[in-house]
């Protein structure tokens, strides 16, 4: 019994420590995107976010409560820097600026480099291995699932 405790307490900790990054814990920033959803994600303040974001936004999948946690993480990243403080992280990741629809353009620009690094050797692959090749099709399989 005590060691099923132990472990329910060192899970418990665990998910504690894992409940997110500096950011994302502070009380302004909570409360910014509560606010901003209640006021902007719902009924007709649904319909003019919808209407006025581009649409290249919309087809990369940003949404509403997406957008309120951005815009209130600068906010939050603000009164960090007002009081002196570093810039803390959201998420997981530090706060960088949105370029189009990529809030980290160098990320996107690499994994775009890497997928492409990768059909180019598949494509090598398929035109100097014999398809009769013994796994053959496990590493053209594994190189289309590791590519994605």
């Amino acid at each position: 019994m005590a060691g099923r405790a132990a472990r329910l307490v060192l899970l418990a900790g665990v998910a504690a420590v894992a409940s997110g990054s500096q950011g994302d814990r502070e009380p302004v920033y909570r409360d910014c995107v509560l606010q901003c959803e209640e006021r902007n994600c719902s009924g007709g303040a649904l319909k003019h976010f919808r209407s006025r974001q581009p649409i290249y936004m919309s087809l990369a999948g940003w949404t509403c409560p997406d957008d309120c946690k951005y815009e209130c993480m600068w906010v939050t990243v603000g009164l960090y820097l007002q009081e002196g403080h570093k810039v803390p992280q959201f998420h997981g990741k530090w706060p960088f600026s949105r370029f189009l629809f990529f809030q980290e353009p160098a990320s996107a620009v690499a994994s775009f480099l890497n997928g492409l690094a990768s059909l180019v050797m598949l494509c090598r692959y398929r035109t100097s291995v014999p398809a009769s090749s013994p796994m053959y099709h496990t590493c053209v399989a594994f190189a289309w699932l590791s590519g994605r």
